[in-house]
């Protein structure tokens, strides 16, 4: 075949000798039996294809049909030319049976490889935070509630279809709820002043369907649980998985009607536990302070990065912790993965309290440029306007950056995977192949 057609690209041909190492495959043995079960794919080939998958932003089916149609991507997947390439099912299964714990193993083990390389420096690093959006629609209280009920007619039917509390019935009330949360965004068009008065009433409308349902799928779910403690060992686990998951359709549309109630009687309910989503719980809203978006739905995620864009460090968390907190322990990681303290640890002003900076200068940290919130005094004031303190304050700005560049080439804009434990394994996989590109090239 002509040498055109057997070529990769540079960066393929880099990152595929980066990823020619067993301790690569090592994080993924304790997920799978050594001789129960299917066969899976092997793990170079699933780690190259997760890679081409971030890297050019496709899904797993482009993927695999992408990869199915190149040779020089079959050949960076260690496929075989004319063997066949794995189904997407069988990436998708392997991403979420090994979650979080395996992409972790596999970030400590390429920031471990540079440290060996001495590729990797930690002289100075930067931090900040961003959100990572749940794979949510924008939610309303009564759109929520519309998708709640119609939700627990479609799992009630399952539990019905199983043969299981087949004489509890429960009613659809889904074009009920969805013409009167239609009529919300008709009646908010009005420019009478009896507007509000109206959306509230059609919400406490919405409020009541919605409890009259969650209160036939509790029956549902009850009578349902009886049938499968009758039949003991034959309970299939499709039946114990339908009833459990009517049992928390019905536990989450009962929450979402309570914070309507909230807000309709002129409460705020309290974002650290506001339901933003029905497949998404650990969604919560944070709001940024960002002009085009002020409030986002999803995960706070903090980034630790040095001066050649390494990615040293990373957490997702859920809801809005502050920014202070989270610093000290990511230096802490830097420090026992690196061996060394860093010298400069720089972040924006979220991060400005007295008690992050004793506690960095007491790990070992020689400069620490944190701008102070508030209004400073004038021995702090002197110290911020020094040449030094302000060239680390620029040069921290160089993060935010490095996290659009990892929402804009590597996925971490929004989650594809529910869940707080989804979003931890989708971030890490983001950030590991990130780190890949770099590492690969500081290795050349």
């Amino acid at each position: 075949m002509p040498a055109a057609v057997l070529g990769m690209p540079a960066e393929l041909v880099a990152v595929d000798r980066l990823l020619d190492d067993a301790r690569f495959f090592e994080p993924f043995g304790a997920h799978f039996h050594a001789w129960l079960g299917r066969p899976s794919i092997p793990m170079e080939t699933y780690l190259r294809l997760m890679f081409l998958k971030y890297r050019y932003r496709l899904g797993f089916e482009p993927l695999c049909r992408e990869v199915a149609d190149s040779i020089s991507w079959q050949r960076f997947c260690r496929i075989p030319l004319g063997g066949v390439t794995p189904h997407p099912t069988t990436l998708m299964k392997i991403t979420t049976r090994c979650g979080a714990v395996a992409v972790d193993e596999l970030n400590e083990a390429l920031i471990a490889k540079a440290v060996e390389a001495r590729v990797l420096k930690t002289n100075r690093v930067r931090a900040d935070t961003t959100v990572i959006e749940a794979n949510v629609a924008y939610p309303s209280d009564s759109s929520l509630l519309a998708k709640g009920v119609a939700k627990i007619v479609r799992v009630a039917r399952k539990v019905h279809a199983q043969g299981l509390a087949t004489r509890t019935t429960v009613t659809d009330r889904t074009r009920s709820v969805r013409s009167r949360a239609r009529s919300i965004g008709a009646n908010l068009r009005r420019r009478t002043d009896e507007k509000l008065a109206e959306v509230h009433r059609i919400n406490r409308e919405l409020v009541r369907i919605a409890r009259r349902s969650v209160r036939e799928a509790e029956t549902v779910v009850r009578h349902a649980r009886r049938g499968i403690a009758r039949l003991g060992d034959r309970a299939t686990g499709r039946q114990r998985a339908d009833v459990e998951g009517l049992a928390r359709t019905a536990e989450r549309v009962e929450r979402i009607a309570t914070q309507t109630i909230q807000r309709v009687s002129g409460i705020t309910p309290v974002g650290a536990t506001r339901v933003v989503s029905l497949h998404d719980p650990d969604a919560r809203p944070i709001a940024k302070g960002r002009l085009g978006k002020p409030v986002e739905f999803g995960y706070k995620a903090q980034l630790v990065d040095n001066e050649d864009g390494v990615i040293v460090d990373h957490n997702v968390e859920t809801g809005n912790p502050p920014d202070a907190p989270m610093l000290a322990p990511a230096i802490e990681r830097i420090t026992r993965r690196a061996g060394r303290v860093p010298r400069a640890v720089t972040a924006d002003r979220g991060y400005g309290e007295q008690a992050v900076e004793d506690t960095l200068r007491a790990a070992g940290v020689r400069h620490v440029v944190l701008p102070r919130k508030g209004r400073p005094t004038a021995t702090r004031h002197e110290r911020e306007q020094r040449r030094a303190f302000k060239k680390m304050v620029r040069w921290r700005t160089g993060c935010e950056g490095r996290i659009s560049c990892a929402k804009r080439d590597f996925g971490l804009a929004r989650t594809r995977i529910d869940g707080l434990h989804g979003a931890r394994t989708w971030c890490g996989h983001g950030i590991f192949n990130h780190n890949l590109i770099k590492i690969a090239g500081l290795l050349q």
